[in-house]
């Protein structure tokens, strides 16, 4: 039996899901052509547009940081500058794929667990009329801090400037709705919150956007606008599409409606969130990140204060135990992650929390336990029982 995956990606998927792979189709196929109109189709419902609305959606081979790269070399022109609003690891690649590119590129950069205010953005477009494109990530990865992309869309659209969302840890969990917010670009990836299995990245941009590219690609394989043109002539790939994963991925995004669609994974997701963080709490760990800035995709909780903690040796037993957490990738706080998306239950992440009360029984690791107040029959149950109810 594969280990349960608490990550944010590559996640657990359904049985379901994996099967769909075992089979071979043509990249020529007329059935597998099909797949991919349908799978174009549903990304752009997922995201609250259709192409009357003038958005495309584009499939790109590789992971979610080649259709970044994509996006940012594609449609940014040799005179373009990009600002990059920056909380985290994911924001600063997007800056070092701008400057690998040679295009001109600003920052508005915060604390890890805190996020840009709308009103520095305002500021900074205000000030700087030779921006031309803003960049945002939506739920940052590093921390699982949720941005405020909505307000962030208003004031580029203020100004007038095109509004790039990396959606990676978001889309299909957190509902979006690109033409209400005003979003220019949307990127994501097959193995996130759909749950499907890592092999491509999705855009969803606007037409007009793609139309008035300059033709001078900066890459060959990462040309956003001729892969575009591509799908839109015979429904071919330029290079070799990974079959397989876009099989997977078109019964993920059945399994997806079947769920309830966005509204009804995210009920799911908050569910595990929920119990996540109540039972975390419980045995004395704290989070990184404030709840009101909180998402429920992904949860980073600060190193315990101890001595006998060791996070490589926390991170081994729980993987022996079938449960495979997320290190941490902050610059400043030792921190580890736990996620709540994949084909997870509530369930799982009560075994997971009762696992992590074990290995740190193992490691001889004592917490201070924080109950809430006014809760004094808690404490007669004690950690088991609390987990147990959640």
């Amino acid at each position: 039996m594969d280990k349960k995956l608490f990550t944010p990606g590559p996640l657990t998927t359904s049985k379901t899901v994996k099967e769909a792979m075992l089979r071979d189709l043509g990249s020529r196929d007329f059935e597998f052509i099909e797949t991919v109109k349908y799978i174009r189709t549903e990304l752009l419902k997922i995201a609250g547009v259709s192409r009357l609305d003038g958005f495309e959606s584009i499939i790109m081979q590789g992971s979610g940081t080649f259709g970044i790269e994509a996006v940012i070399s594609s449609i940014i022109p040799s005179g373009g500058h990009l600002l990059v609003l920056v909380n985290g690891a994911y924001g600063d690649r997007i800056a070092k794929i701008a400057v690998i590119h040679s295009i001109s590129v600003s920052f508005i950069r915060t604390e890890e667990n805190t996020f840009p205010n709308p009103s520095q953005l305002d500021d900074m477009l205000c000030s700087d009329p030779t921006i031309t494109h803003v960049a945002s990530v939506h739920c940052e990865t590093t921390t699982g801090i949720l941005n405020p992309i909505e307000e962030y869309a208003n004031v580029c659209n203020k100004y007038n400037k095109t509004f790039i969302v990396d959606a990676m840890s978001s889309f299909g969990a957190i509902p979006i709705d690109m033409k209400a917010n005003k979003i220019d670009v949307l990127i994501s990836s097959s193995n996130k919150c759909i749950e499907g299995a890592p092999g491509f990245s999705v855009i969803i941009i606007k037409r007009d956007i793609l139309e008035t590219i300059e033709n001078k690609p900066r890459t060959l394989s990462l040309d956003l606008c001729a892969q575009w043109k591509g799908l839109e002539a015979d429904g071919q790939f330029r290079f070799t599409p990974p079959t397989h994963i876009l099989l997977a991925f078109k019964q993920a995004l059945i399994e997806l409606s079947d769920e309830g669609g966005v509204a009804g994974r995210a009920e799911r997701y908050s569910d595990n969130h929920k119990t996540l963080s109540k039972g975390m709490i419980s045995l004395g760990f704290k989070e990184y990140v404030d709840k009101l800035n909180q998402s429920y995709i992904i949860t980073s909780f600060l190193y315990p204060d101890h001595p006998n903690f060791d996070f490589a040796k926390f991170y081994s037993l729980l993987n022996e135990r079938d449960c495979v957490i997320y290190p941490g990738k902050l610059s400043k706080q030792n921190c580890f992650r736990i996620g709540n998306i994949g084909r997870i239950y509530k369930e799982d992440i009560k075994n997971l929390l009762e696992n992590i009360k074990i290995v740190l029984e193992e490691m001889n690791v004592s917490l201070s336990i924080r109950f809430p107040k006014n809760n004094s029959n808690t404490l007669l149950g004690g950690i088991s029982s609390f987990i147990l109810n959640l």
